[in-house]
């Protein structure tokens, strides 16, 4: 079972598998395997007590033969350098899903944020970026917001790279807020990627939101905006399960109300207008979608057999095991895979990059318009490979991304 719940050995089937069926050359499957880059810095900063701690500071390019490295800069005090390189694959395949011109890249600080000060935050980020200055650039590596980083850590960052290079330059990150230079949609892009490519699985099946049950599991950025903009589509968001339980209505919820609940009481458990149910209990409901939206390893050898659902919408990165992909293709189970479904963000964060670039800032709705494009062309071209290689749709996905960054690496030969 830790085999199982391994993400990146997973990812590292999954990749086996797409290469095999693609006749891959085994040397380009080396290239594609290995990162282009590995950064480690030590990070010597002064807390607010007076005293002087170092902290460990990853980032990994893992390819740039698309374009420029994209990924998050996470802080967690269980940040490693092999998650960290796992997390950059991840991103060059999203990214090709997408057909977007970013390579992949994460980042990632071995710290503990919920101890720590804005000030001693500011102090790590701003370290940080100067360590990795020279590899960060708008043609070069372009970081976003992931795991306990937001705006105002994104602003510190450019604000950084700014100064050492003695001109404003918003297109080196983004997910920065909007005074300076961040995308309007960018908040709710991955829900509302996810949105998208759930509309496109029902067109498949002749069905209809307002006869489409959902259960969504998480209820934070990506499963709440998703949960909010399904419903106002008109799906019938039945259940939400959160880390503390679960609230289930067979009528559909009121996510706005649910919403406001939750900010007030900090938890979706006890709403008025619901039953509680037990997360297990939940995440088995009979629906038409389920949305994992949370955390990786939710559907695993022992809950797939179980789920009582026709679609999978991945909204986290790495919801099903590789093991659960053979129980769900058995079960008749179509999965939108993670590196489709939430790749609405990094759109989104492309759009951010193309506009910083131009000095020309587009309006909600053509963010939006452009997002439902991309995301709707790359559904099209999931099922184009589904149906040629006659493969499950997460087995089409990495398909698709390998055979775009390989055709690139051959395209550009290699330097010697």
């Amino acid at each position: 079972m830790e085999t199982e719940l391994n993400p990146w050995l997973a990812a590292e089937t999954r990749f086996n598998r797409a290469a095999t069926l693609l006749n891959m050359d085994e040397g380009l499957q080396k290239v594609l395997r290995t990162p282009s880059r590995e950064i480690t810095v030590y990070i010597p900063v002064l807390l607010d007590d007076g005293r002087l701690e170092v902290f460990t500071g990853y980032r990994v390019q893992h390819s740039i033969a698309r374009g420029p490295g994209k990924g998050g800069i996470r802080f967690a005090p269980d940040v490693s350098l092999e998650e960290v390189r796992a997390l950059a694959s991840w991103m060059t395949w999203k990214c090709a899903v997408v057909n977007i011109p970013f390579g992949g890249a994460k980042g990632g600080v071995i710290c503990d944020p919920s101890v720590l000060s804005q000030g001693e935050l500011e102090r790590i980020t701003r370290r940080y970026t100067a360590d990795i200055i020279e590899f960060l650039g708008p043609e070069k590596d372009v970081p976003a917001p992931d795991m306990n980083t937001n705006e105002q850590v994104m602003a510190w960052l450019m604000d950084t790279y700014s100064m050492h290079t003695r001109q404003t330059t918003t297109a080196v990150v983004t997910g920065k807020p909007l005074d300076l230079g961040g995308s309007r949609g960018r908040r709710e892009a991955t829900g509302r990627g996810c949105m998208i490519v759930a509309l496109q699985a029902l067109k498949r099946f002749d069905m209809t939101p307002e006869n489409t049950r959902v259960v969504v599991q998480g209820f934070g950025n990506v499963g709440g905006m998703a949960a909010n903009l399904m419903s106002k589509a008109g799906f019938k968001i039945i259940s939400v399960i959160e880390h503390d339980g679960a609230v289930y209505n067979p009528n559909g919820l009121d996510i706005e109300a649910l919403m406001k609940h939750a900010r007030e009481s900090g938890s979706v458990v006890d709403f008025a207008e619901a039953e509680n149910m037990g997360r297990d209990e939940a995440l088995l409901l009979e629906c038409e979608i389920l949305l994992p939206a949370a955390k990786e390893n939710v559907i695993t050898s022992v809950t797939a057999p179980k789920l009582r659902c026709k679609i999978v919408c991945e909204g986290a990165n790495g919801p099903t095991t590789a093991v659960a992909d053979d129980i769900l293709k058995d079960k008749g189970i179509f999965v939108i895979p993670d590196i489709l479904a939430n790749a609405g963000g990094v759109t989104v964060s492309y759009f951010e990059w193309v506009q910083d670039r131009q000095g020309f800032f587009w309006n909600e709705e053509l963010v939006n318009t452009r997002l439902e494009e991309i995301m709707v062309n790359a559904f099209h071209d999931l099922m184009a490979y589904r149906e040629k290689h006659k493969v499950i749709n997460r087995t089409a996905a990495y398909m698709l991304a390998l055979d775009r960054v390989y055709f690139a690496i051959k395209l550009r030969g290699l330097y010697a």
